[in-house]
């Protein structure tokens, strides 16, 4: 503790106890009579000298940090509340300022920002690291579907090509067939190839490519495709299951759905919904029960097969006119363990489906 008198030249040390010798080294005819700033160095900051001086001035009271020094020329943090002390007509008698040595505190912030400093740096350092190896992975999965895709496109090639050279009627339809399926999940993995997220695959996406591809492929402008399907990102390993359900019911329908050259119509839709995916194929054809069976059709076999797979449920409606498909399945319970694709589907009654 310290008083000091304003009346006085210089508004000297008038008074210090014990403790403030302690902490400064001093003896106390070596303190008393002289000002404060004999405790001021180099790294006292002048800003805030200036501003316990304008205080004094003004008479108020005043909270500050400063670099003090000791007798033996070592500083440390000086922390003071200064203030006057008034007599009973409110005129300033002395000032007051009880301090502390706050030097280790300091220590602590420096200590704690450098540390603070550290861990941004390691955290850069490690993010760069996983951003590093996530552009790797990328790169890999891209490039496997790119491998994947292109591998596709061969072995749907060599089996068209196969088909031509097929005489019988059925083996020819069953190697066209599997060559569209194919065809299906190459574009699936062109699109995964393309996009820069691999872990998502939008559906509205692979709809929009599958429609024109399937009406560039319709003789005639008697059968209408249209799709409205929702821009829903699913998991990557939903892509190929989802594309091979659409693929499916989409093709049967323009292709049985219409016989005799009897125009329809063609609708997709997929739209979120609160269990998950919903999607609807429906057409304006002549409906299940007048399919000629065909047992030699796996079609719809192959999307039960796909809806279990995806823990969904489909239901299988007649209209009249047309057939009314509607599947929902999950969206957040989906692994490529869960869709790994199985070949021994209970036969199930089905209008003829390739």
């Amino acid at each position: 503790m310290v008083l000091t008198d304003p009346h006085l030249p210089d508004n000297p040390i008038v008074w210090v106890n014990d403790a403030f010798l302690k902490l400064t080294g001093y003896g106390r005819d070596e303190i008393v009579g002289r000002n404060c700033r004999m405790f001021q160095g180099a790294e006292t900051n002048a800003a805030d000298v200036a501003r316990v001086r304008a205080a004094v001035a003004a008479e108020e009271s005043i909270e500050v940090e400063l670099v003090n020094y000791r007798k033996d020329g070592s500083w440390f943090w000086n922390g003071m509340t200064i203030a006057p002390v008034r007599d009973e007509t409110g005129r300033v008698r002395h000032f007051y300022a009880a301090q502390a040595d706050m030097t280790g505190k300091h220590s602590l912030e420096v200590a704690m920002k450098h540390a603070n400093i550290d861990l941004e740096r390691r955290v850069e350092e490690q993010t760069a690291d996983l951003r590093a190896a996530l552009e790797q992975k990328t790169a890999l999965l891209h490039e496997v579907d790119h491998r994947v895709k292109n591998n596709l496109q061969v072995i749907s090639s060599l089996m068209l090509l196969k088909a031509r050279r097929t005489q019988q009627a059925d083996a020819r339809e069953a190697l066209n067939g599997m060559a569209e399926r194919i065809g299906a999940l190459s574009t699936v993995h062109r699109m995964l190839y393309s996009t820069g997220d691999v872990s998502r695959f939008n559906l509205q996406e692979f709809a929009g490519d599958f429609v024109s591809d399937l009406v560039a492929g319709i003789e005639g402008d008697r059968t209408e495709v249209s799709a409205r399907i929702d821009s829903i990102a699913v998991s990557a390993a939903m892509a190929a299951p989802l594309a091979l359900m659409m693929h499916e019911l989409t093709t049967n329908a323009v292709r049985h759905a219409f016989p005799d050259n009897r125009p329809g119509r063609v609708t997709i839709t997929a739209t979120r919904c609160p269990d998950g995916l919903r999607m609807l194929i429906e057409d304006d054809g002549v409906g299940l029960s007048a399919g000629i069976p065909n047992p030699g059709g796996f079609g719809r076999s192959l999307v039960e097969m796909v809806v279990r797979q995806l823990r969904g449920v489909i239901r299988w409606d007649e209209t009249s006119p047309g057939t009314r498909v509607e599947i929902t399945v999950p969206l957040d319970a989906i692994s490529l363990q869960d869709v790994a694709m199985k070949t021994d589907p209970a036969p199930l009654p089905h209008r003829p489906m390739q």
